[in-house]
């Protein structure tokens, strides 16, 4: 019994000393991306519409090279359990090369091909006018949110969460003042509207990139990075690692490639619908920011205790942020529907948009509750070392009941845009049925370190007998 106490009161110092810090991190640095969209309500709905669908050709390039960087966090959590350095610094390397090939292919077409990229998400062209020059300067700065977010997830899996915490401040206040300055032209400066956000958005980048490098290369004790580690893969570590970080690429891939298909269904609605889908992806994203940030928090904790053999322990911690985390979301969701007025009217959105506005936000109060769910269980499972079952689970009721729901309501019936927007998260109550089975069992505890795989047998065996 006190045993039970006592790793319930260590889960609960894990939540406050690791989860809110790093939730926190993630709420500001995700906040930055999307202070764009705010600040770019006085300039009307179109440029709210043309910087929100900027932010979907965004949200596809995260989930192309998200794949190593969760595959990343599996790594870097369980060796830290086992402080096992050489191994951690593999894994930096490896995932290095393979996030910046992608961040340099997105970045390229992006400032060689903008009006492209927008053509594939709208076909109004007034959108696509408005967002070709801020998704061309967004584009260059690409290639150092890759290294940073690589960083950053090296710091946090390492119990490091002050660096994240400052570059993150410092970022969102570098792009709130250059937004302010560029976007309605203060100190003689330019009036340039979402291009001037773009600028913000890049220049914010490059602070957050350079505070985060700064705090890599002066703190050697906890983790020393060796440029002969980082890039020596041998002894079947490429294969171990790609095993790992492919199930989730494809997980992300196949996630991003659905968001798209609905995203240009949305891109085809009413001017009115888009602008108030943008406003939307903002508070969405500032739910996402928070529990994003509870689930790589739950991947490190979950990931350092399998990592170091302690698999009950791990397991326990997994079923806490399961129930934590839905509840955090769901009040969230509610102030946000209490408040959702004042919020709308940050966008600068007419009478119409502020309609949808407000039954999006009450939807998505059960809709976000049971998708956070669904994250934070597939998140540790990753953490876990189980790759598989949660990206096969999620792509198949993606692809097979969101996507073509929402395709054949809004592109097929032209169903009104309250009833298209329903079908977004159509999979996510199928997905709760099977991963709150899936998480019970404790099968996707698998780890890849020496005394994780050590203690695996005696785990595998409790769960069994427990099963009786």
């Amino acid at each position: 019994m006190n045993k039970t106490k006592t790793e319930w009161s260590a889960f609960l110092g894990a939540v406050f000393t690791i989860a809110l810090p790093i939730a926190f991190q993630n709420f500001l640095s995700t906040t930055a991306s999307m202070v764009d969209t705010i600040m770019i309500g006085s300039q009307g709905e179109l440029s709210v519409a043309a910087v929100g669908i900027c932010s979907q050709i965004s949200s596809l390039f995260f989930s192309c090279y998200f794949g190593f960087a969760g595959g990343a966090l599996l790594f870097f959590s369980q060796y830290w359990g086992e402080r096992n350095e050489k191994g951690i610094n593999k894994t930096f390397g490896l995932s290095f090369l393979c996030m910046l090939a992608v961040s340099l292919a997105f970045a390229i077409v992006a400032v060689a091909k903008p009006a492209f990229l927008l053509g594939i998400y709208t076909d109004k062209e007034n959108i696509i006018r408005i967002g070709t020059p801020y998704i061309r300067i967004v584009g260059f700065v690409y290639p150092l949110q890759v290294i940073a977010a690589l960083i950053s997830f090296l710091m946090r899996s390492t119990e490091r969460v002050r660096p994240p915490l400052i570059s993150s401040i410092a970022g969102l206040i570098t792009n709130f003042i250059l937004n302010w300055i560029l976007i309605y032209g203060r100190f003689g400066m330019p009036r340039m509207g979402a291009a001037g956000a773009a600028v913000g958005t890049l220049a914010s980048g490059i602070v957050n990139f350079a505070i985060l490098l700064v705090f890599l290369l002066r703190d050697n004790r906890t983790v020393a990075l060796r440029i002969r580690d980082m890039f020596s893969f041998g002894d079947g570590f490429l294969k171990i690692y790609l095993s790992k970080c492919f199930p989730i690429l494809c997980n992300e891939l196949f996630y991003g490639i659905g968001q798209m298909l609905i995203n240009i269904v949305i891109g085809h609605q009413a001017e009115s619908a888009i602008a108030a889908m943008a406003a939307f992806r903002v508070i969405e994203g500032f739910v996402f920011a928070f529990f994003g940030g509870l689930a790589d928090a739950s991947s490190v904790v979950v990931g350092k205790e399998v990592g170091a053999g302690h698999h009950r322990l791990g397991y326990q911690y997994m079923k806490g942020f399961a129930m934590l985390c839905p509840a955090i979301t769901f009040c969230i969701c509610l102030t946000g529907f209490a408040l959702n007025e004042p919020l709308l009217r940050l966008f600068g959105l007419g009478s119409e948009a502020m309609f949808y506005g407000k039954y999006m936000i009450l939807i998505y109060l059960a809709a976000g509750t049971i998708r956070t769910c669904n994250y934070i269980m597939n998140t540790c499972y990753r953490a876990g070392g189980e790759a598989v079952f949660g990206t096969v689970l999620e792509i198949v009721c993606l692809f097979t009941v969101s996507v073509p729901a929402t395709w054949i309501a809004g592109m097929v019936l032209h169903l009104p845009f309250l009833a298209v927007f329903s079908f977004l998260y159509t999979d996510e109550l199928i997905r709760l049925v099977f991963e709150l089975w899936y998480t019970r069992s404790g099968k996707w505890i698998k780890p890849v370190t020496e005394a994780g795989k050590a203690a695996l047998p005696a785990f595998r065996q409790e769960m069994k007998e427990r099963g009786k």
